[in-house]
């Protein structure tokens, strides 16, 4: 009764306040926020995980206590394109444990744009993120820096780094590191969380010269690795996730190039697993080398952007499965059958000013995709299933959106429609027995598939008033050949305790709504109350609810901030999830209400300041879990971190 009566009373001041988070919340692009350590945030050194959790557009789909998959507008990372500074990279895991978002830290993060829809840079259907990392500026001569430190009573969690930055009038250079070591953490009511443990190092570099007054030239790094990471959810741990991503940039005013590279590579292990029914290894490999050359530039009332980029990708997974009987041979076989994607594309958007208050945009994007299997033995292997199957498959992807926007002194409206295509990715088009622990199936690819297309329309309207500002936004997605994987009768089963087999293959259609309500109310001079809500239905043709689908979520905090002390008190939850997908294997979820409260004071001195910041998550030590809790994994329990943050 709680529960209802809060989601009840939160509804009811978002009607009657109608308000908007703030105005540039109203633009195409979503800014999640630009964030410093040294920011009043509830939790500097949260992981990035739960920081992006903060979004009403983005799900993190969590498998233990590390590396959540981002689930967009309620779809999965097959339909959007996540990026980092604009660099493509493709994950190395089948099982996806190791997402694009898991190579960065939240301590080098400077903010999140994420776009929705088909109107960004890239073939993607529920749209694409970004996530720009700090870098200096030229300027003079000046050396600052940082160091922190956090820890968790939960799982023991240590959290320690740094960070150097530097510049002169042609110069600047950046530097940080952080490491991350948590044990096992215990649910509400004590119970310990097996296999929920790991350890993360992250080190992040940037160096930018000034070539002269027009130009520059960046180069940047990251080296991210973790170990003996532990998947509760999962049947296998990872023995080591390590990803390097450099880049090299030339700017000149408007125009940037950049080419890069990456390596991904991630090995899963059972070894720390006492007992299993079979050992097995199964490491995986992911290279990407690619460029991109984007323009900006303005005539008279338009504003206008181009971008062309090219990559190209090698994804190479292998299983091992090692007999538990003597003189009997191991079994091996490629899960991705060394795929290598070769990828380009030209993009164009035009923002017109109708008025001072009224603006129209418009984009389109043209993608040219070549998949190649790489490997004989795991072309043949598919060939079992699709005998008549090319070595290569070309597709052409296009993409087209339109949006107008009025921005006036308290009201705000956007509108939107677009139309894309995405082409199957990698397990979905080349997988071979992959098994998922969730529906205890092994999954097999289809490269056959045609593209999955989707036409989508959005809106927002957004109110400011003294006080109070607020938005209430929705999207619909109606999706053409719509990709899931369904039973396959007559196929045996390669993985011990699977219960079938299920093959890619399309649905006539699906339909996926998202609703999110957003406000903020100013009470008095210290006092901030800020209430979020979102919402999700998915269904399709022949599938009455699509997997992991958010039921009625909401969170409600009051903050107060006065000069250098900060404090607030949030309530987190959601009401019971009764659609879900029991084919899938998906429960109903019982709804939750959580508590969490944080405080903390800045201490300032000449340059130097010195931010404390302490709190208890999960306050009431409630048992619970979420929709995106995969295997019915509870979340953390009653939980007391504190973090250091000194900076000069």
């Amino acid at each position: 009764m709680l529960r209802l009566t809060i989601a009840f009373l939160l509804f009811a001041v978002s009607v009657y306040s109608q308000d908007t988070i703030r105005t540039d919340l109203l633009k195409e692009v979503e800014i999640i926020h630009k964030r410093s350590l040294s920011d009043k945030t509830d939790k500097p050194l949260a992981t990035l995980d739960k920081y992006l959790e903060k979004s009403n557009m983005v799900n993190m789909v969590r498998k233990g206590a590390y590396a959540w998959e981002p689930y967009l507008n309620g779809m999965a990372s097959e339909r959007s394109v996540v990026t980092i500074d604009g660099m493509r990279i493709y994950a190395a895991c089948t099982d996806k444990m190791d997402p694009v978002t898991s190579y960065v830290d939240i301590t080098n993060l400077a903010k999140v744009n994420v776009h929705s829809g088909q109107s960004g840079v890239g073939a993607s259907i529920a749209g694409s993120i970004d996530l720009v990392r700090k870098k200096g500026a030229f300027g003079e001569r000046k050396l600052s820096g940082m160091a922190f430190t956090g820890y968790e009573t939960n799982s023991a969690q240590k959290v320690v780094g740094g960070a150097l930055s530097f510049s002169k009038p042609r110069l600047f250079t950046d530097i940080d590191f952080t490491y991350r070591h948590a044990g096992n953490y215990k649910a509400g009511g004590g119970e310990e969380v097996l296999y929920s443990q790991y350890t993360k190092y992250n080190v992040s570099a940037n160096v930018g010269y000034k070539v002269n007054e027009h130009s520059q030239v960046e180069a940047s790094v990251i080296y991210d690795r973790a170990v003996n990471v532990g998947y509760p959810a999962l049947t296998m741990d990872v023995g080591l996730a390590r990803g390097v991503i450099a880049s090299l940039a030339y700017i000149r005013h408007g125009w940037e190039t950049k080419v890069y590279y990456n390596t991904i590579r991630h090995v899963m292990d059972d070894t720390k697993r006492p007992v299993v029914a079979i050992r097995m290894d199964m490491p995986g490999w992911s290279k990407t080398a690619g460029f991109y050359s984007s323009l900006k530039g303005s005539a008279g009332r338009h504003m206008w952007k181009g971008n062309v980029s090219g990559h190209y990708n090698k994804s190479l997974a292998e299983m091992t499965m090692y007999s538990n009987t003597a003189g009997e041979k191991d079994m091996f076989m490629l899960t991705w059958p060394g795929v290598l994607t070769y990828y380009g594309d030209v993009f164009g958007e035009d923002n017109y000013a109708i008025t001072d208050r009224w603006r129209t945009t418009v984009s389109a994007g043209l993608g040219v995709q070549n998949n190649v299997v790489d490997d004989v033995q795991g072309l043949e292997s598919l060939r079992i299933f699709y005998p008549e199957m090319e070595r290569s498959k070309v597709r052409v992807l296009k993409r087209l959106s339109a949006a107008v926007n009025y921005a006036g002194d308290r009201w705000q409206y956007t509108v939107g429609v677009g139309y894309g295509e995405r082409p199957p990715g990698v397990s979905e088009g080349y997988g071979y027995y992959l098994f998922n622990s969730f529906d205890r199936y092994d999954y097999i690819g289809n490269p056959e598939m045609k593209n999955e297309q989707s036409v989508s329309m959005n809106g927002a309207v957004g109110y400011r008033v003294g006080r109070f500002s607020g938005k209430v936004s929705g999207s619909y997605f109606h999706l053409m050949d719509y990709i899931i994987g369904r039973p396959r009768a007559g196929l045996s089963v390669m993985t011990i305790g699977a219960v079938g087999v299920k093959v890619y293959e399309q649905l006539g259609y699906a339909d996926v709504i998202n609703l999110g309500v957003e406000e903020d109310w100013q009470i008095g001079e210290y006092v901030t109350w800020t209430n979020r809500m979102s919402y999700r239905r998915g269904s399709g043709k022949g599938v009455k609810n699509l997997p992991l689908i958010q039921p009625f979520t909401y969170s409600s905090g009051v903050g107060f901030l006065r000069k250098s002390f900060s404090a607030d008190v949030v309530v987190n939850g959601a009401v019971k999830q009764a659609r879900y997908n029991e084919e899938f294997g998906e429960e109903g979820v019982a709804g939750y209400a959580v508590m969490n409260v944080s405080a903390g004071y800045k201490f300032v001195w000449g340059r130097n300041g010195l931010m404390l910041k302490a709190g208890v998550e999960n306050v009431m030590d409630r048992r619970y879990r979420t929709f995106a809790d995969w295997n019915k994994v509870p979340r953390m329990g009653r939980n007391v971190f504190m973090n250091l943050v000194w900076s000069f």
